[in-house]
């Protein structure tokens, strides 16, 4: 009888655990990954980043959506006058362009997908030299009201 006791009392404790463990858990989920990040204005994107000529080339290509805080950043080498297009690109974005130091250089606003295929598409410069080109969801770079010299943090 005892044993059952000690049994029963010890089951008892399994749910309570159990939802301890989930509420860990969805904290845990709620936090921002230890990837890389950006912060614009005062706002936090998760981004992935594209270091290298075949990760720039594919970029943002054959999604479907993108979480609103996330984004991708494009570095590049040295600094120059920076073209991207939306070749097979599903998502319309907004395409903002920063130079050596970070500042903003200048934004496409809302650019379309592609549906041309092909090599038809339309091409998006930069107005001036770039080093780092952030690609956020369409629309967020009016919400963030960003301006020509505003300053992006990176934390990798």
């Amino acid at each position: 009888m005892r044993s059952s006791r000690t049994l029963m009392r010890r089951s008892c404790w399994l749910p309570v655990l159990t939802i301890c463990a989930f509420a860990a858990a969805s904290t845990a989920c709620s936090v921002h990954a230890a990837g890389p990040t950006v912060e614009l204005k005062g706002q936090r994107f998760d981004v992935e980043i594209a270091d290298n000529q075949e990760a720039r080339a594919r970029g943002l290509m054959f999604r479907d959506s993108m979480p609103a805080d996330h984004g991708m950043l494009f570095i590049f080498e040295s600094s120059y006058v920076q073209t991207f297009w939306m070749k097979n690109t599903r998502i319309p974005l907004d395409i903002l362009y920063f130079d050596s130091n970070y500042k903003l250089v200048s934004v496409q606003q809302r650019v379309p997908p592609c549906r041309n295929g092909g090599d038809s598409c339309p091409t998006y410069p930069s107005n001036g030299h770039a080093q780092y080109v952030l690609e956020l969801n369409a629309g967020m770079a009016d919400k963030l009201g960003v301006k020509p010299g505003d300053e992006l943090k990176v934390t990798r």
